[in-house]
């Protein structure tokens, strides 16, 4: 598992406001999941070495999309490093019994102050084989997307 996805986006608002909100559970819920999906933060732990976990519910299961279940994702997230303002590197599993979403993908949040607000890139390391890499960043870039329209709101 070699794969990287990436994805990045300018965001109108200070690395402070935006790093808040990659470590505030409410707003993690509100953000994160992509189009299609809502979140629910199960477990939540935002510290070096805690983490949390989020059950991912898709609003139109037709095809069964789910990992875990026919309607669900359920991941585990470990924080495996956060720098304040600058970087937030988490650590998630997937709930799954098919192999090909097994291991553990590596997801780093990185901010950089622009001039107009921050730049935000996602890079997704080892990627499991059997996510899309399309639909992949496609969620990525949706998650963004919901990201800036959050935070740029609260402004």
């Amino acid at each position: 598992m070699d794969r990287t996805d990436r994805a990045s986006r300018v965001i109108a608002a200070p690395p402070t406001t935006v790093y808040g909100a990659l470590l505030d559970r409410e707003s993690l819920e509100a953000w994160l999941p992509p189009d299609g999906m809502r979140g629910q933060v199960e477990r939540w732990d935002p510290r070096p070495g805690g983490g949390f976990r989020m059950v991912l519910t898709y609003l139109d299961p037709t095809g069964n999309p789910g990992k875990t279940s026919d309607t669900t994702d359920v991941v585990d997230v470990g924080f495996a490093d956060l720098v304040p303002p600058e970087r937030v590197v988490q650590r998630a599993v997937f709930e799954a019994d098919d192999p090909s979403y097994a291991g553990t993908m590596t997801m780093t949040w990185h901010l950089a102050a622009t001039g107009d607000g921050t730049e935000v890139t996602v890079t997704a390391t080892d990627v499991p084989p059997g996510i899309d890499p399309a639909v992949h960043e496609a969620g990525i870039a949706s998650s963004l997307a919901n990201l800036a329209s959050y935070v740029e709101g609260a402004g």
